[in-house]
């Protein structure tokens, strides 16, 4: 932390809860990463003066460097405890503000951003006493919070709907791609797994239901002998890859991968595919365009709301859908070089800065009603 200013003790306090940097990082925890260190850049460059700003954090936490946003540790608890006790405590005098989906269940001043709603939607995906506190906690929140962020209309939609979250006080912020301007890729994968110079599309996994990969290998076992290959990233379920469904020599599991490494098969895959059954936004299309890979997508609201025009699409619940258009991508290139600039094109209008600048107009909007 460096260049900060002294604070001027008369300004009301926005304070961000930090628990998110005790979190691995997955879509939330980059969102929450990447628009923090842009609103920290809009703080240093004037915005924001409205109010003192201070990212709370548990104890022990690495915290980013920061310009213009204070970091103060809190307490001696973690997870849930230390969000709602200890937290709750520090938080009660300001406003209290939250990349993630969930807060001190005290607190009435607060805003909170809902990502999806995957715990109503997807209930298979959670046990039943997380259901229960999560749909609980944050409808709780939502109802009385001042403000609400989604990540895209459909998410804002889906609060209201499942969370209960007042239409006329949810917000839609946005999501972006920059953190992959700050890796050099690394193709020693590429090297690594056999993938130098052949065709392939890639899969970023995940086991959770939602995400759909069973349709991966079915649209290879209605292939048959013409199945590209599909380099899959993640932490792939490996009884969705078992049966005959998905050869050796069609599926290449590649496990966990760096963002050096994801970068390196973006730029080098003939295509991503993402098939999931439900998204409150989605990343790694959009990462994908931003590298100039053309994408196939499920029709999912979020990913189309996301990928516009710029992808191809196929029912979720129709692998032969996804069968076809990997055979017209792998077959046709002008039809690949057509999708690699639209997804160029499309990928220009998200930025973590909109992010940050969509999540601080929010935040000023909630202060001035106080």
């Amino acid at each position: 932390m460096h260049d900060l200013k002294i604070a001027d003790t008369t300004l009301p306090e926005v304070l961000i809860n930090g628990r998110f940097l005790t979190q691995r990082v997955t879509g939330v925890q980059r969102y929450a990463r990447e628009t923090l260190q842009c609103l920290d850049e809009l703080l240093a460059e004037g915005a924001g003066e409205f109010a003192r700003w201070t990212l709370l954090t548990p104890a022990g936490v690495d915290a980013p460097s920061l310009k213009r946003i204070r970091v103060e540790s809190v307490g001696r608890l973690k997870g849930h405890a230390w969000e709602q006790i200890e937290l709750a405590w520090r938080a009660k005098r300001g406003l209290l503000f939250s990349f993630a989906f969930t807060g001190p269940l005290s607190l009435r001043r607060q805003i909170v951003t809902v990502h999806d709603a995957a715990v109503v939607r997807i209930p298979s995906a959670y046990n039943w006493r997380f259901r229960l506190w999560y749909r609980s906690l944050i409808g709780r929140i939502v109802s009385r919070a001042p403000r609400t962020i989604a990540v895209s209309q459909f998410s804002a939609d889906e609060a209201t709907a499942c969370f209960g979250a007042p239409a006329s006080r949810v917000r839609v912020s946005t999501e972006g791609w920059q953190h992959l301007d700050r890796v050099t890729a690394d193709e020693s994968v590429l090297d690594r797994h056999g993938l130098r110079d052949k065709p392939f599309a890639l899969a970023v996994s995940s086991p959770t239901p939602n995400k759909n990969f069973a349709a991966i290998a079915q649209a290879l076992a209605l292939l048959g002998p013409d199945a590209p290959r599909v380099a899959v990233a993640g932490s792939a379920d490996p009884s969705i890859f078992r049966s005959t469904a998905a050869q050796s020599d069609s599926i290449v599991k590649l496990g966990f991968v760096s963002d050096a490494e994801l970068k390196a098969l973006y730029l080098h895959a003939t295509c991503f595919v993402m098939p999931s059954f439900y998204e409150g936004f989605g990343i790694p299309p959009l990462e994908a365009m931003s590298c100039g890979c053309p994408v196939i997508a499920s029709t999912a609201p979020a990913i189309q709301e996301v990928c516009g025009d710029a992808a191809l699409y196929f029912s979720p619940h129709q692998p032969q859908e996804l069968a076809e258009q990997l055979r017209r991508l792998f077959a046709d290139k002008s039809l690949a070089q057509r999708m690699s600039r639209a997804g160029l094109l499309r990928a220009e209008g998200y930025s973590w800065k909109e992010s940050a600048r969509l999540n601080l107009a929010v935040v000023k909007e909630a202060q001035c009603d106080a």
